[in-house]
């Protein structure tokens, strides 16, 4: 009897324990937020302020092995019920031992062996924070083959914004990631899929149950499931959710339908990746050991039907567009379309180019391009080296129009190291090698002036001759690994025909608050070498369509320019902003439209008073709620750091900011600005005396 009696409690303990309620701690949120938060029962009720007088509501069920998202409302409409976020991450293998070690692009992580695992979530417990404006949930207890964190649900004041996100790490090295992720539902949750075609047109499927899922490839990176209340569109951060690829052709990154790959059992809908991506060097993700690996993605509110939830998604990124800034044109560099070639050759092409095109539409008012870096002969024989330029140089008088300038140019990839990428301030003819008994320079009919280079030192001659301009192209990988740090010391480095390197997100890393810091490290080393170098943009992008996800993989150099050079007349004012450091660079939806130190501003010399103190200016455009400002400058030799937390900011806004650092014995100084969707643009420096 007392053994049946022991067993008795026993079940009853375990039963208790089985139903207990999930531990909430609410002791983070900061009341005068305008957050209302309260649990009853195994719900957790989050009630924020979601912009145009409406309140959005989260409703998190806490109760194990259910839906963890029970209701997703906006004003006192439930848009969507019984959903769980879903991630699904696919874990390969970097080689370290490669050039470069975890700063690497070629590498074969896609076809090597890999394995996708569903994120798991065992609740464990809920902490709910207050960040400024916004509002974190964060639920313990998630995994995935050897990742192990916690979801994390953040919440905009302001905006009917949500990101949803699987934050985790490993003690495993060498790894590299994917993930696909999205909303799934045991319950029909949807109506209507909706979405945009690569051309831009509305879209939509009405819900069949249980049709397979499919692949999508979609314009703005979005996917929307339509309810009875009206929808939620779901998308990525629209740059961090790209590793970089040669082509940045449409994947499909979206899905939706029944058990996407066998692995999500309901209906969902989602973004994806595509493991093999372009079938070139497909690099993935860095996940270094101990690393917080952030798998996230948005979610907007809307009480809209038929795609119009699109309009409000697209205000994110100005419809893919980069907006224009009075006193600003757009620049965008190195781009391997070999569109010479394809005059050359006779292939089939519109009168407008789809590259062209394109840029016009994304609203890229210069583009500079990477042309014979597979096709051509840049060190002859000269029978065709001179007209395959002289036809670079017709297309792109043809093709500059109205506020478009197509400049020429090459990632010569000889005499210095490494590969760089040059621009002239107009056409020039020259050939990368030179024959015995043959002049550097000479006048040949009908090219007019062409020039032979033989050396590093005749390459100088030449830049300087034609005031043309170098800089090292993805400094510190590929090809271009341990440059320019290996040539630092050069003449041709020193020289001021050398503007310094240019940035792009690579390698990606999903734990890093910004983008391509590889380069921004750079940027503040070769400030602190004492020459005034530079940083532009570059997209390093071969073939360009207007069906392409191009917008993920841009960014851009907003020149200070009065006006677009007509091609005819040359470009030089162009090559005078990016050597006077008259720019900055962007991925689109941050804008930094006036950055001044003491008055002076970027690329010019500020003086400093007796202690050191300066008046920085900054003003800032956004999209994105923004996440942190940070102020860097260096001595010389170290490099100070000043982090700014602008949580306190809701989307889309303009903000004028000033702060005195101290800048005491400090050689230069600049400026970093970064959102929640680490979308992001920096200044160039001011120096300092």
């Amino acid at each position: 009897m007392k053994f049946i009696a022991f067993l008795s409690t026993a079940l009853c303990f375990l039963h208790l324990t089985a139903r207990a309620q999930l531990p909430v701690d609410l002791s983070g949120i900061d009341r005068k937020s305008g957050v209302q938060a309260q649990t009853q029962g195994e719900q957790l009720t989050l009630r924020w302020p979601a912009g145009a007088s409406q309140q959005g509501e989260l409703v998190v069920n806490l109760a194990k092995g259910e839906p963890l998202l029970e209701r997703l409302s906006l004003g006192n409409k439930a848009i969507a019920t019984a959903l769980d976020p879903v991630f699904l991450l696919t874990v390969g293998q970097r080689d370290l031992t490669k050039r470069g070690g975890w700063d690497i692009f070629f590498d074969e992580t896609a076809y090597r062996p890999s394995q996708t695992y569903p994120v798991t979530l065992d609740k464990q417990g809920v902490e709910v924070t207050t960040d400024g404006t916004r509002t974190k949930v964060q639920v313990a207890g998630a995994s995935a083959g050897p990742f192990s964190g916690a979801y994390e649900i953040t919440l905009y004041n302001g905006s009917p914004l949500l990101n949803l996100a699987a934050v985790l790490s490993t003690p495993q090295d060498s790894l590299a990631i994917l993930y696909d992720a999205g909303l799934v539902g045991t319950a029909q949750p949807w109506e209507k899929i909706a979405w945009a075609d690569p051309d831009d047109l509305i879209r939509s499927h009405r819900v069949a149950a249980g049709e397979a899922a499919q692949e999508k490839a979609v314009k703005y990176r979005t996917i929307i499931g339509q309810s009875a209340s009206g929808s939620v569109a779901v998308f990525p951060p629209p740059h961090q959710y790209f590793y970089p690829l040669d082509n940045c052709y449409n994947l499909k990154h979206t899905w939706f339908g029944t058990d996407y790959r066998e692995m999500t059992p309901g209906y969902g809908l989602g973004i994806r990746h595509d493991p093999l991506g372009d079938r070139r060097w497909v690099p993935w993700f860095n996940a270094p050991p101990g690393t917080a690996q952030r798998l996230n993605f948005f979610c907007l509110l809307s009480t809209e039907k038929d795609g119009k939830a699109l309009d409000a998604v697209k205000a994110f990124t100005h419809d893919d567009t980069y907006r224009p800034l009075p006193g600003y044109y757009t620049m965008s560099s190195h781009f391997h379309q070999e569109h010479s070639d394809d005059v050359l050759t006779h292939k089939p092409l519109p009168d407008m180019p789809g590259f062209v095109e394109t840029f016009r539409r994304t609203g890229v008012n210069i583009v500079h391009l990477g042309e014979f870096h597979g096709p051509g002969s840049p060190r002859g024989p000269e029978a065709k080296r001179w007209p395959e330029l002289q036809t670079e140089f017709a297309e792109c008088a043809r093709l500059s129009d109205g506020n478009f300038l197509l400049l020429p140019g090459e990632e010569p990839n000889n005499f210095f190291g490494g590969h760089w990428m040059n621009l002239f301030p107009k056409p020039v003819y020259w050939l990368m090698d030179r024959a015995e008994g043959q002049p550097f320079v000479e006048e040949l009919p009908p090219y007019g002036k062409v020039y032979r280079i033989k050396t590093a030192e005749e390459m100088l001659r030449l830049l300087e001759a034609e005031r043309g301009l170098a800089w090292t192209a993805h400094a510190r990988i590929k090809g271009s690994t341990g440059f320019p740090d290996g040539y630092k010391d050069k003449p041709f480095y020193a020289s001021d025909r050398f503007l310094g390197a240019a940035w792009k997100a690579m390698p990606a890393d999903l734990s890093q608050p910004r983008l391509g810091r590889r380069v921004l490290d750079l940027m503040d080393d070769m400030a602190n070498w004492g020459l005034h170098k530079y940083v532009i943009a570059e997209a390093d992008l071969f073939r360009i369509e207007p069906s392409y996800e191009l917008y993920g993989h841009l960014n851009v150099n907003y020149l200070q320019l009065d006006q677009l050079p007509a091609f005819e007349e040359g470009w030089q004012p162009v090559l005078d902003a990016m050597e006077r450091g008259k720019f900055f660079v962007s991925t689109g939806e941050v804008l930094l439209p006036t950055f001044t130190v003491n008055g002076v501003g970027a690329g010019e010399t500020a003086s400093l008073d007796a202690r050191g103190r300066a008046t920085l200016t900054l003003e800032v455009d956004w999209t994105y709620p923004l996440q942190f400002l940070e102020i860097i400058s260096g001595d010389g030799e170290n490099v100070y750091r000043e982090t700014i937390s602008l949580t306190d900011t809701e989307a889309f806004g303009h903000r004028r900011f000033q702060f005195t650092p101290n800048l005491k014995n400090r050689t230069w100084v600049r400026v970093e600005v970064w959102d929640a969707a680490v979308n992001g643009a920096f200044t160039q420096p001011v120096w300092l005396k």
